[in-house]
């Protein structure tokens, strides 16, 4: 593996940092870094301003609107964006069932939706768990009956995250409740203005709305909106689970979170010097730090291999893993180093104008400490990513 950028690639890089240097609204970038909890309009003013440029959908190849970036470009994109504090692209269309639907769907179905998903036109949510079917996810009851040319569709899903914001969600279905549970699902993509959908907002820890409950009664979906075959749905449910779990590593971003925790432990005092200079304090961040490096050099070796034309295997759990784990150390670190300064939430849906409490940088710490509570569960929790490690890695 080699692990040098070439002379184009540090000009990719220069040229994306220029570009976001230009084009990044400063206001976006500021909520971004102060951790303010971002709406739909913030997500969508950004990725226009990419879809503009070219870059809505910066792991697509070129035919399906992409710009055909190599896996070191996308790796160059994200850290540049992560290092601006530029608002991360939403991934459920992008990076979820975009892929999904140029893999393995029709030639109608990828002229309908994919431009759609490139200019943000769509926005997208996850159909998957439902109360009692999260990690063990083969378990959802959610049916769909054939009725005709439609799915009649009855069921309940839960956490869908960004549910209030979403005009679609990819969703599974129990089309056969006879065949072994991973052989009876299928992967519908449902119009969430339908009538029989219900959204219910699940109010977070952290006092955001990011989650929900979604109820599906009697939802007719054509059969024209079935992804490949039916029944075969987990196949690429699987798929969507790989793409999605080596996003959630969030390499760039952590690294770029471990440099405000830097500097937030210079300006903190510890006995009269600097946090960071406290032997205590410095081997926990050290601790960290050797740990997102190693991810980093693992997620590195991924990029090598899929260079070389290999699809994504375990490494995904494994970084799934350490990904959700060092976000969660990041946050904790944080926290503990502004002190008091770290527990009033700055999270103010009331619209209140009261100044914060403490320094600017310890704006919305709390928040992110209580959400990334989360990080360890979502997206397949990281006790079934080390049963697949074990599995497919270990032989057991």
């Amino acid at each position: 593996m080699d692990l040098e950028f070439t002379a184009d690639e540090r000009a990719f890089r220069e040229e994306v940092r220029a570009f976001i240097r230009s084009s990044l609204p400063p206001t976006l970038a500021e909520k971004t870094r102060q951790r303010i909890h971002l709406d739909k309009a913030d997500f969508v003013a950004w990725h226009r301003i990419l879809h503009a440029r070219g870059w809505g959908a910066p792991n697509w190849p070129t035919q399906y609107g992409g710009p055909g970036w190599t896996p070191v470009q996308r790796y160059i994109f994200d850290e540049e964006c992560a290092s601006s504090d530029a608002p991360p692209l939403v991934p459920f269309g992008i990076s979820m069932v975009g892929p999904v639907i140029y893999t393995f769907g029709t030639e109608e179905q990828k002229q309908k939706y994919l431009p759609r998903i490139v200019s943000m036109e769509d926005w997208w949510c996850q159909g998957y768990s439902e109360p009692g079917s999260g990690s063990d996810l083969a378990s959802l009851r959610t049916r769909a009956e054939s009725d005709g040319d439609h799915y009649v569709v009855n069921g309940h899903k839960i956490w869908t995250t960004q549910a209030q914001h979403a005009n679609m969600m990819f969703c599974l279905v129990r089309t056969d409740p006879d065949a072994k549970p991973q052989e009876g699902i299928s992967f519908l993509l449902l119009d969430m203005t339908d009538p029989g959908v219900k959204v219910r907002p699940i109010i977070s820890i952290d006092e955001g709305h990011s989650v929900n409950e979604v109820f599906l009664d009697n939802v007719r979906v054509p059969k024209a909106n079935l992804i490949g075959k039916e029944g075969k749905g987990w196949t690429y449910a699987k798929f969507l689970l790989g793409n999605e779990r080596t996003g959630i590593a969030e390499v760039a971003t952590s690294k770029q979170r471990l440099k405000r925790l830097k500097e937030i432990a210079r300006a903190e005092q510890a006995c009269g010097r600097p946090l960071l200079e406290d032997a205590d304090f410095s081997a926990k961040v050290a601790a960290v730090e050797i740990d997102l490096l190693a991810l980093e050099y693992t997620n590195l070796r991924m990029l090598a291999a899929e260079n070389a034309g290999k699809g994504v295997g375990p490494e995904a759990s494994m970084l799934k893993i350490r990904g959700s784990e060092i976000q969660q150390n990041l946050s904790e670190l944080a926290c503990e180093a502004l002190g008091y300064y770290a527990a009033p939430y700055e999270h103010r849906p009331d619209g209140s104008n009261q100044p914060p409490v403490g320094p600017d940088y310890a704006q919305g710490r709390m928040e992110s400490y209580l959400y990334y509570r989360a990080t360890t569960i979502y997206g397949g929790s990281n006790e079934i990513q080390r049963n697949i490690i074990a599995k497919m890695v270990l032989g057991l």
